[in-house]
């Protein structure tokens, strides 16, 4: 922890370290994701609602 937080309970204290142990074990553990094939070009339909390709509304 970087910054003083001794204003806070020890509970409370315990918690954030162990959350932040907990982040940095998920990232040392982390594996990049496999690069999808034969997927849509372009920006993600889910975020940004293009539901159609070439002008056919398309349904997964």
């Amino acid at each position: 922890m970087s910054d003083d937080r001794t204003d806070l309970p020890p509970a409370a204290r315990r918690a954030l370290a162990e959350a932040e142990e907990r982040r940095r074990k998920a990232e040392a553990d982390a594996k990049p994701l496999p690069k999808e094939l034969g997927g849509r070009d372009g920006p993600d339909p889910a975020r940004f609602g293009d539901w159609e390709k070439k002008g056919i509304a398309i349904d997964f």
